[in-house]
C-alpha cells in the first residue's frame, strides 16, 4: 500500500469522490506513488503507455507530436472534464504515446499498471464504466482539437493561395497605373504637336469615327489566330518604317490589336497631310495604348472583385446560419473552383463542366453546403496527378438537384472505400486535408435531407451528392460545424 497517500486525499479526486472505501484501498494497494517538479517530462512521444494515472495534485499538459512538432492539445487536472484520471484507461487501444506530457506546477500521482485492469473490472465494474465515460470524452476532445488544428492549417493554406491569386492582379494594377501615368503625360506633348501642324477638330472626328468602326468590326468579326496577328503586325510595322515612323513603342502591335489596316493609314495620311501624319500616328498610338491599359486595369480589378465575391459567397458572409432560399449550385461550385484555382493550375488539371441548363435553386445552409463542394473537389485535386481531369456534372428532377464530381485519378482502394465516411478517417497526412472530413460532409448532406454516394475504380472516382430542392421544415438540429 502507498503509505504517503490517504483514503481522504484519494477521495478528493473527482472520479473517486463517491466511490466505496474498498475501491480506494484496492487502488492504494495496487498503485505506485510518484512526484514531478514543475516542467518535468512525464512521458515522451513513442514511449509505451501502460499505466493509468490518478492526479492527486497539479496538472499535466499534453502536446501531440505532429510531424515532429509538439502541438498543445489538452491540460489534464482534477476537474469535472477529466475526473483527475489520465494515461491508459480500460479498453483503450493506445499502446504508445502519440505525444509528450509535462508537469504544470508540482505534480503528485498514483500510477497503476494495466495488468491490474482485469481484476479491477471484476471487483469494481461500476468504476470501470465511469472510466470508459472519461475515455470517451477524452477521445471526443482530442478529435475536436485535431479537427480545429486541421481547419486552421487548411485555412492557412487556402489563405496563402488566395493571397497569391490576389497578388497577380494587384501587381498588374500597379504596373498598369505607372504605364498609364506615362501615357497621360505624353498625351499633352503629342496633342501640342497636333495643334502646331494644323490638325483640325474635323480631322479628329474622322479618326474617332474610324476607331469606333474598327472596334465594332472586332466585336462582330472572327477572332484572328496568333499567326495572323504576327503577320499583320509585321506588315504594319514595315509600312510605318517605310514612312519614317519608328516602332519604338510597338506601334504595329497596338494598331493590329485595334483592328487597323494599311488602308486606314492611307486614309488618315490623305486627310491630314503628309507633314501632320507622323504626329497624328504617334498621338493615335498613345491614345489606343491608353485605352488598352484602361481595359487591362478593368480586367485586373474585376479579377480582384471576383475573388472577393467568391470568398464572401463561399463563407456565407452577412447571413445567419438558418436555411436560405435559395442558392444557385452552379454559382457556388464556380466560387469554390475560383478559390481552389491555384491548386488546379499547379497540377495543370483540365476542368470539364457539364452543367444542366435548367438547374433550379435549392434551399440550403449555404455556408455548410459550400464546404461539401470544397472538401470533395480538394480531395479530387489531391488524388490527381499532373495533367489530370476533373469533371463536374449537374442534373435535376422534380425533387432533387444532383452534383457529380469525378476525377480520373488512381481511385480509392477497395479495402478502404467503405470507411471513407467514418469519423476522422483519412488517408492524408496531418495538415494536408481541408479539416472537415468526409464524415462531416455526409452529416451536412444528411442535414439537408440529401444523400451522398461514392463509386471508385482505377481511373475513375465519382462522388454523387443529391440535395432536395425544397428543405423540409423541422426543428433546427444541433449545429455540426464549429
Amino acid at each position: 500500500m502507498v503509505q504517503s497517500v490517504s483514503i481522504e486525499e484519494l477521495r478528493k479526486v473527482i472520479a473517486l469522490s463517491d466511490m466505496p472505501d474498498d475501491l480506494l484501498n484496492w487502488l492504494l494497494e495496487h498503485s505506485e506513488y510518484n512526484e514531478y517538479e514543475e516542467g518535468s517530462s512525464i512521458i515522451k512521444t513513442g514511449e509505451p503507455v501502460d499505466v493509468m494515472i490518478i492526479l492527486l495534485e497539479g496538472k499535466v499538459d499534453f502536446y501531440m507530436d505532429i510531424n515532429g512538432k509538439l502541438v498543445f492539445y489538452h491540460s489534464f487536472g482534477n476537474d469535472q472534464e477529466t475526473g483527475g484520471v489520465t494515461g491508459l484507461l480500460p479498453y483503450s487501444r493506445m499502446k504508445n504515446s502519440p505525444g509528450s506530457s509535462f508537469s504544470i506546477g508540482k505534480v503528485r500521482v498514483l500510477s497503476m499498471h494495466k495488468m491490474h485492469f482485469p481484476e479491477m473490472e471484476r471487483l469494481f465494474p461500476d468504476f470501470i464504466q465511469r472510466l470508459i465515460g472519461y475515455m470517451t470524452e477524452r477521445a471526443r476532445r482530442f478529435a475536436t482539437t485535431q479537427l480545429q488544428h486541421e481547419k486552421v492549417n487548411a485555412l492557412g493554406k487556402l489563405s496563402a493561395g488566395i493571397a497569391h491569386e490576389l497578388n497577380n492582379p494587384a501587381a498588374a494594377i500597379n504596373r498598369i497605373s505607372a504605364e498609364l501615368s506615362k501615357s497621360l503625360k505624353l498625351n499633352f506633348q503629342l496633342t501640342e504637336e497636333l495643334l502646331h501642324h494644323g490638325v483640325s477638330p474635323e480631322h479628329i472626328q474622322v479618326i474617332s469615327t474610324m476607331v469606333e468602326s474598327r472596334k465594332k468590326e472586332l466585336e462582330s468579326g472572327d477572332k484572328q489566330s496568333m499567326m495572323q496577328k504576327v503577320l499583320k503586325e509585321e506588315e504594319i510595322s514595315d509600312w510605318l518604317n517605310d514612312h519614317r515612323l519608328s516602332d519604338k513603342r510597338q506601334t504595329g502591335a497596338t494598331f493590329t490589336e485595334a483592328g487597323f489596316s494599311i488602308a486606314d493609314f492611307e486614309t488618315i495620311r490623305k486627310d491630314v497631310g503628309t507633314d501632320a501624319f507622323i504626329h497624328v500616328i504617334y498621338w493615335l498610338e498613345n491614345l489606343l495604348s491608353s485605352e488598352r491599359l484602361v481595359k487591362d486595369l478593368d480586367l485586373a480589378s474585376a479579377r480582384i472583385s471576383k475573388l472577393v465575391g467568391a470568398i464572401k459567397s463561399h463563407v456565407h458572409m452577412d447571413r445567419n446560419n438558418d436555411v436560405q432560399c435559395c442558392t444557385d449550385i452552379h454559382n457556388d461550385l464556380e466560387n469554390t473552383l475560383t478559390l481552389l484555382g491555384y491548386k488546379l493550375r499547379e497540377k495543370n488539371i483540365r476542368m470539364v463542366r457539364q452543367y444542366s441548363e435548367a438547374l433550379p435553386e435549392v434551399e440550403a445552409y449555404i455556408g455548410e453546403l459550400n464546404q461539401v463542394w470544397t472538401n470533395i473537389i480538394d480531395n479530387a485535386i489531391f488524388a490527381l496527378s499532373q495533367d489530370g481531369e476533373l469533371r463536374i456534372t449537374t442534373s435535376a428532377d422534380k425533387d432533387n438537384v444532383t452534383v457529380r464530381i469525378c476525377d480520373n485519378g488512381p481511385g480509392i482502394p477497395k479495402d478502404i472505400i467503405t470507411r471513407v465516411f467514418d469519423p476522422f478517417f483519412t488517408t492524408k497526412k496531418v495538415g494536408q486535408g481541408t479539416g472537415i472530413g468526409l464524415d462531416l460532409v455526409k452529416r451536412i448532406v444528411q442535414r439537408h435531407n440529401g444523400e451522398i454516394k461514392v463509386y471508385s475504380e482505377p481511373g475513375k472516382t465519382e462522388f454523387i451528392v443529391s440535395i432536395p430542392i425544397s428543405h423540409k421544415k423541422e426543428a433546427k438540429p444541433e449545429k455540426i460545424m464549429s
